[in-house]
């Protein structure tokens, strides 16, 4: 069986969007890392009023990473399976179970993201899609940034918790 040769542009590029998420990286916990052994109540734990906690950035995060498997694939709005965009509150009472799923949300979200760039050709990293106004390759750079940006918030809330 002949396995796909994958552009060097494009391992690159699957390289720093599982750097900033799931591989051990020089940087510190990557998102993935920052929330593992989470309890549902330290998830939820908020720093003030009106202020986001771990929970709502995890959520947060899976959405920006359907925002961006939709636009390197020009699929239509509208199949985040929650309503809203951006920000989403959480339930109030903070279950196991509700947790998992968005855990869950955020990894398959990742999973989903990471198939659609290794579909890629490395001249599709010029193309600038629609709805945005940068290409595919600053695209995939920030959602890499993105995730380590939120992991650094999220350590960030764990020490402001204990």
């Amino acid at each position: 069986m002949k396995t796909k040769r994958i552009d060097p542009e494009i391992q690159l590029s699957l390289d720093l969007v599982n750097e900033g998420y799931r591989k051990k990286a020089w940087h510190g916990p990557n998102l993935r890392g920052s929330v593992r052994g989470l309890t549902p109540q330290e998830a939820a734990w908020r720093p003030a009023a009106n202020r986001h906690n771990i929970w709502e950035n995890v959520v947060h995060c899976a959405y920006w990473k359907y925002i961006v498997r939709r636009r390197i694939l020009g699929e239509k709005k509208g199949s985040f399976p929650l309503k809203g965009s951006n920000w989403f509150a959480r339930p109030e009472i903070a279950s196991a179970r509700a947790w998992e799923q968005d855990l869950e949300l955020l990894e398959t979200c990742h999973r989903t993201m990471y198939e659609a760039i290794a579909g890629l050709r490395a001249t599709d990293l010029l193309v600038i899609p629609k709805g945005s106004t940068v290409s595919n390759a600053n695209i995939i750079r920030g959602i890499a940034s993105h995730d380590i940006y939120h992991a650094g918030q999220i350590q960030l809330l764990k020490r402001l918790m204990r």
